[in-house]
């Protein structure tokens, strides 16, 4: 058996292989509200095999979006759509996963195809952003409110209360985004972080906002279900985010009941050189791994079967998470299982194309 296709247990839920879809956000929703294309794209991911599908950032709150048309899960109204998702994904095989996102400073921009700029204020779809301190991202970005503490403990609780809509809407798997410049990481970063009260300063006041959000949603979120947390493992500079950081965090999150470290990088830091190459974040993934006891997910440029297996094969990670390669691929699990010799879950439907 190929290590990539070997399955693994995380409290009740088995994954069948190794095999991600990453978030990847969409924006082609109204309101916040799932729609046909979320079943579709991510139901023919499921179909092509892969042991879980992590839906795109979805929103916690509406002031929370990248743009305004991000998925949301920010009302009870949003379950029954997001419902039929979770119940054709599982119904292929796959596990349903959800990432509880909160955009902060990055918010309220228009679509990639619209440009991807921040929108102007006046814009009818204009709304303040918020974050860790009054940084903000860039020179064309919105200067971010500070939170006040008692806002960050508002928002702790609107990540409790969309865990559990998750819960409800039938995901098994959760993952808490803390990555790429959003809201938590503009909190444990040291380069946007100025605050100077129990949430800034120190290493550990930092993380605190991001510590007590995955304590506050593993007390709801059920143990027998999966937790991640998206991190980026480093900002590529000298005098922010580090590796040594991340590990430090990661110990102390496994501590609070978290299962897997998803491992990105960067997006909190504009301009930075990040070396684009095949699997360039996997020494993130091994180095936390190896470091502190969790569990890894991997991603970034991986696309080769042969390689994915190694990184499984050499400890490296845990998981492998795909992104583009399964835009242009739904099926490269079930091709990735041809190549390395594995028996592949093949719909039915598609028997006749694989003879």
């Amino acid at each position: 058996m190929s290590h990539l296709f070997k399955p693994i247990k995380i409290g009740e839920v088995t994954f069948r292989n190794r095999v991600g879809v990453s978030p990847m956000c969409q924006y082609c929703y109204q309101e916040g509200f799932s729609s046909e294309w979320q079943v579709v794209h991510l139901g023919a991911r499921a179909m092509g095999g892969v042991g879980f599908v992590i839906s795109e950032a979805t929103a916690i709150v509406p002031e929370g979006r990248i743009s305004p048309n991000d998925l949301g899960i920010w009302s009870d109204d949003h379950i029954e759509a997001l419902s039929k998702v979770t119940t054709f994904i599982k119904s292929q095989g796959a596990v349903a996963g959800i990432q509880l996102a909160h955009a902060g400073r990055k918010a309220c921009t228009h679509r990639p195809w619209d440009g991807g700029v921040p929108i102007q204020k006046g814009h009818p779809e204009w709304w303040q952003v918020v974050g860790a301190s009054p940084v903000a991202f860039n020179q064309n970005y919105q200067t971010p409110l500070e939170l006040s503490i008692q806002e960050i403990h508002e928002i702790e609780d609107k990540f409790v209360k969309a865990a559990l809509r998750s819960l409800d809407a039938g995901f098994n798997l959760l993952e808490i985004h803390a990555a790429h410049g959003y809201l938590l990481h503009s909190f444990y970063s040291p380069k946007s972080n100025q605050r100077t009260d129990e949430y800034g300063g120190s290493f550990e006041n930092r993380i605190r906002f991001l510590v007590e959000t995955a304590t506050r949603i593993r007390s709801v979120w059920p143990e027998r279900l999966p937790l991640f947390v998206r991190i980026s493992g480093t900002e590529w500079t000298e005098d922010g985010w580090n590796m040594q950081d991340s590990i430090q965090l990661a110990q102390i999150l496994k501590n609070e009941g978290v299962d897997v470290i998803d491992c990105s990088s960067g997006g909190n830091i504009p301009g930075v050189k990040i070396p684009l190459t095949p699997g360039y974040q996997v020494p993130l993934s091994a180095e936390i791994r190896k470091n502190s006891g969790i569990k890894t997910a991997t991603v970034g440029l991986i696309t080769d079967p042969d390689h994915a297996n190694n990184i499984i094969l050499q400890g490296e990670a845990d998981f492998v998470l795909l992104g583009r390669e399964l835009l242009r691929n739904p099926f490269w699990t079930l091709d990735a299982a041809r190549q390395l010799g594995h028996p592949s879950p093949i719909p039915p439907q598609y028997l006749r194309a694989y003879k």
